[in-house]
């Protein structure tokens, strides 16, 4: 038989359980608007009045309370891997899309002051002298003309440089921020384990720890494994990072220039202790590609445009005469969009004329040579052409960047509307919570005051009728 005293322990258990249900409650309600927290949950389960009772044994009694088994986090597995993985992918893409931007605003096509007006002005100019050669204005325009064309390649390269070399400063502080990270996660690992052995609730902690593993997806590409003690793994591609309550390290190898980018030397993410590259994705792994392959392709380019109009010209100058019948001289040195300059400073120096002034048997001055460079804008392989292919290819790749990121965006945000509604707080269903368990503890004190009224008669009023 119960005992008449165990309903007060059913009754004060019923408003420790309730009571834990108004904190908890409470604590969603002053975190609905905490940046990465997950709501919780008490999970209560009714105590029984015997785990282990006799075979043939019989009680009338029916439990004796309530019990908080657990407050739990309102979190989805599948749906926090998944949001992993779109959040990365989210990252790389606005990472190139900014790259392509930046690349778009360097070369500023179509545009005025861009390289291909400064192509179409230089091909004017040799127009201009081959229209009126005996005016020395109009070779010197040529030459202004032409030494802007490579300033406005020099220009290029040293932009395309000093966002190559930005990237590389940024890529160094990243690495630093996973590898702090890193060494975050295992500490947390060891605490919520401990906590949990100990039967602590750590979802404070968890949720803290959820927030540096997003971090790093969106970083590195990591992806996450939980374990049954409570910690998780993080891998960066196959390679774990975190492991339990060990972190490793990630350092940044590689030429820190430009210039120093080639196929056999190229910007790698490199494990310290095995001396490996990893595989990133997310923002990282989208800089890694810009630095080894967006950039150096786009100055690859703009090297054969720069090589083409230095050889073009010189080719054509060198068959030809200046005004006193000097054989001509190279136009331009340089073969390369850094190196490229007018050679020449002085308007005699060009040879604009196929004829030789000085020659006995045919004396005569042309302008063929200045024609024949007036129509290289306009030719299928000129450095025009090679010019408006390139752009036309990075105009393309920005696009497909462009579209894809926004696709991939639209996709990250429906997962995250997903997640939210499986660990976000609702103001209204706390609010329901909160009665509900109002409720539970009021009834749960009137039981406790009931059970006290009983015992007050039983002890002090039996026996009395009579004396």
């Amino acid at each position: 038989m119960a005992s008449t005293f165990g309903s007060i322990n059913t009754a004060l258990t019923s408003l420790y359980a309730q009571r834990r249900g108004l904190d908890v409650t409470g604590q969603n309600i002053a975190n609905a608007n905490t940046e990465g927290y997950t709501r919780q949950r008490v999970r209560m389960q009714a105590q029984t009045g015997s785990l282990n009772p006799g075979v043939y044994a019989t009680t009338d009694q029916v439990g004796t309370g309530v019990t908080v088994a657990a407050v739990e986090r309102g979190r989805n597995t599948y749906l926090e891997a998944r949001g992993r993985t779109e959040h990365a992918n989210s990252a790389y893409l606005a990472s190139q899309r900014a790259t392509y931007d930046g690349i778009e605003s360097v070369l500023a096509e179509p545009s005025d002051t861009a390289l291909q007006a400064r192509l179409h002005d230089m091909w004017d100019a040799w127009n201009d002298v081959a229209n009126n050669w005996q005016d020395p204005s109009t070779r010197t325009a040529l030459i202004e003309r032409s030494r802007t064309v490579a300033i406005t390649l020099n220009d290029t390269h040293a932009s395309l440089a000093n966002q190559f070399a930005s990237q590389n400063g940024e890529m160094g502080a990243f690495v630093d921020q996973v590898n702090a990270m890193a060494a975050s996660i295992a500490e947390m690992n060891h605490e919520i384990v401990i906590a949990q052995q100990s039967g602590l609730p750590a979802n404070e902690l968890q949720d803290q720890r959820d927030r540096n593993i997003m971090q790093l997806s969106e970083l590195v590409g990591a992806s996450a494994q939980a374990k049954p003690n409570g910690g998780v793994n993080v891998y960066v591609g196959n390679t774990a990072l975190v492991e339990g309550f060990t972190a490793r390290s990630l350092k940044l190898t590689g030429p820190t220039t430009l210039d120093g980018i080639n196929a056999a030397n190229q910007v790698a993410l490199q494990w310290t202790d095995t001396k490996e590259n990893a595989t990133p994705g997310g923002t990282m792994g989208a800089m890694l590609d810009t630095m080894n392959t967006i950039i150096p392709g786009i100055l690859t380019d703009l090297d054969a445009v720069a090589k083409s109009i230095h050889d073009t010209v010189n080719a054509a100058q060198s068959g030809g005469f200046t005004m006193d019948g000097t054989p001509g001289a190279n136009f331009f040195t340089g073969t390369t969009a850094a190196t490229i300059d007018v050679a020449i400073t002085d308007p005699a120096q060009v040879a604009f004329s196929a004829g030789d002034p000085n020659d006995p048997t045919a004396p005569a001055l042309d302008h063929n040579v200045a024609d024949a460079l007036a129509d290289v804008g306009n030719s299928a392989t000129g450095p025009d052409a090679a010019y408006q292919a390139m752009i036309g290819r990075l105009g393309v790749a920005a696009q497909a960047a462009s579209r894809r990121s926004e696709i991939q965006d639209a996709v990250r945000d429906q997962v995250d509307v997903s997640r939210e509604g499986e660990s976000g707080v609702n103001l209204d269903e706390e609010m329901t919570h909160l009665l509900t368990y109002q409720r539970g503890y009021e009834a749960a004190s009137r039981v406790l005051t009931t059970i006290d009224s009983m015992l007050d008669q039983l002890i002090n009023r039996t026996g009395l009728v009579g004396r």
